[in-house]
């Protein structure tokens, strides 16, 4: 099982590490296309930071971001599960698993950015500020970048198990998963229910898929299909509907009451 997260707009920028080695990242496949979104987000910060921050959607109020990107290259790096912060990232505690789910999170964990396009929980990286559909000067939209990168990483990753996307759609943009793939393919949408009304609430939706993955890595099974992660979350006490397969692969919705 694979189980591919969306970043987090919000990061915790490490005091102190070793500088950003992009050789010691995982899916070392990336390399090339990795480098040269560095290179086009760090020339970019570099110059007029209020280009840099029009460019990058940065608020007048937040330049440090802009320089904290100049910096990438040189900047303290951390794993990736310390430097992503927010509700998704906060709900599923890693670094508060169980010693048995750490290592399960290590194999059966990636997260998709917009900067490395696929990292590990345990790859070392800096704090950063690209959203998922910025523009570089040289590259163009960073999407494209790994539109064109990415596929061969998470297939080798995936191996012969489940894909479990949870990313957001904007991250779901760098890569969507060949017809091939769609019967080990399951999607979770997370729907909360008020009165019997059902919407997608972006912080239900971001909590519930934090604790889904922290429950899915506690309970350490592997199911292999979308009617078996189905049948996991329904034993772990989730609510959950099981759409048709399509050729994008199964929809699960996890019906939720309160976060």
């Amino acid at each position: 099982m694979l189980i591919l997260l969306p970043p987090s707009e919000g990061k915790s920028a490490p005091r102190r590490g070793k500088p950003l080695d992009l050789a010691a990242l995982s899916s070392p496949e990336l390399t090339d296309a990795r480098t040269r979104v560095l290179d086009a987000l760090v020339a970019l910060c570099e110059g007029d930071r209020d280009l840099a921050a029009r460019a990058l959607d940065v608020p007048k109020s937040q330049l440090d971001l802009v320089d904290l990107n100049a910096r990438a290259v040189s900047s303290p790096t951390a794993r990736a599960d310390a430097v992503y912060t927010g509700v998704l990232y906060d709900n599923l505690g890693l670094d508060t698993l169980t010693a048995a789910a750490k290592r399960r999170a290590t194999s059966r964990v990636a997260i998709t950015s917009s900067l490395f396009g696929l990292i590990r929980p345990g790859d070392r990286i800096p704090a950063y500020r690209l959203s998922g559909d910025a523009s570089l000067p040289g590259t163009g939209p960073v999407a494209g970048v790994w539109r064109d990168a990415l596929g061969p990483a998470v297939v080798d990753a995936l191996g012969r198990g489940l894909l479990v996307d949870l990313r957001s759609s904007m991250y779901a943009a760098f890569w969507r998963p060949p017809a091939d793939l769609a019967p080990r393919v399951a999607t979770v949408r997370v729907l909360h229910e008020v009165d019997g009304r059902r919407s997608v609430v972006s912080h239900f939706n971001k909590a519930t898929k934090g604790r889904i993955v922290r429950a899915l890595l506690e309970d350490g099974r592997d199911p292999r299909t979308p009617a078996a992660l189905a049948a996991a979350l329904t034993d772990l006490g989730w609510t959950v509907e099981v759409g048709e397969p399509t050729a994008k692969g199964t929809q699960l919705d996890v019906v939720v009451t309160q976060v």
